[in-house]
């Protein structure tokens, strides 16, 4: 007997959610579509409350794009060994170029509009890693955390990489002070702001934590979470739960900051 499956559908043109689901009632019967969600934040939400084995993205929707999407799945999965990470299909007009390199990093993706056999062979292959998936050693490596380093590559800043800052801009009514870097312990996105927090102090820039990505050195600031960059000669150690969850702990501040699976590979050994 074949193995019901499930799906998630998050696509913001309904003809082309419903086009999509109708074709994969044809295509892959045993296939279940839980949920179809019309931007990026519903799409997240309905993934990690339904956890389905196969979602549908697209690449451009409102709120969040399907790779931001995958990256937010990676980062906020369970770690419950019983519910795998879904596999990711991605839904896009790119031209072959862009196509090319989703493939590279072995993420299956549909061209819009939808062609049936194109459809059918994609299924056929995502059959075929959940039956690997479901006979998947222990020894062998992590999907969640292959799947991570694979698209932490694909979410890599360009080659065009903006001047590196020194000083941080902080506006405090008519005054601006420039904090250095050197001084910042970690950085923390919240919502349109960035937390910068000093030894002692804390300051909110309007930036998004993407935007000040591409111009901190990286070697100096590990991003250990979504939401957390951190200066590594500010981390005193990482310590890991019973849960197997990791955390960092500071030399400076009192917060214990938590860490990501798809970073966990920072800190090789623990």
């Amino acid at each position: 007997m074949t193995a019901l499956r499930t799906a998630l559908i998050a696509e913001d043109e309904p003809l082309l959610a419903a086009h999509l689901r109708a074709e994969l009632q044809q295509v892959w019967p045993d296939l279940a579509v839980t949920a179809v969600a019309t931007n990026g934040v519903q799409a997240l939400a309905r993934a990690l409350e339904l956890r389905p084995d196969v979602c549908f993205l697209d690449i451009r929707m409102p709120g969040l794009t399907g790779l931001e999407v995958a990256r937010a799945l990676a980062e906020d999965w369970t770690d419950d060994p019983g519910v795998p990470f879904p596999l990711l299909v991605f839904i896009t007009a790119y031209d072959q170029h862009a196509v090319q390199a989703f493939e590279l990093q072995a993420v299956d993706y549909l061209l819009k509009p939808l062609v049936r056999a194109r459809l059918q062979s994609c299924c056929q292959r995502l059959q075929q890693q959940l039956a690997r998936r479901d006979v998947l050693h222990p020894s062998e490596p992590d999907p969640l955390q292959t799947f991570a380093r694979q698209l932490q590559s694909l979410l890599a800043p360009s080659m065009t990489t903006p001047q590196r800052l020194d000083f941080i801009p902080v506006q405090t009514g008519h005054t601006v002070e420039m904090v250095p870097v050197d001084e910042v312990v970690y950085f923390e996105a919240a919502d349109k702001y960035v937390r910068v927090l000093t030894t002692d102090r804390e300051h909110l820039i309007r930036m998004s934590l993407r935007e000040l990505i591409n111009q901190i050195d990286e070697r100096r600031f590990w991003q250990i979470h979504r939401s957390i960059l951190v200066q590594t000669r500010c981390i005193s150690r990482a310590v890991r739960d019973e849960q197997g969850r990791l955390s960092v702990v500071l030399r400076q501040r009192s917060e214990i900051l938590p860490v990501s699976r798809v970073y966990a590979h920072l800190f090789k050994g623990i």
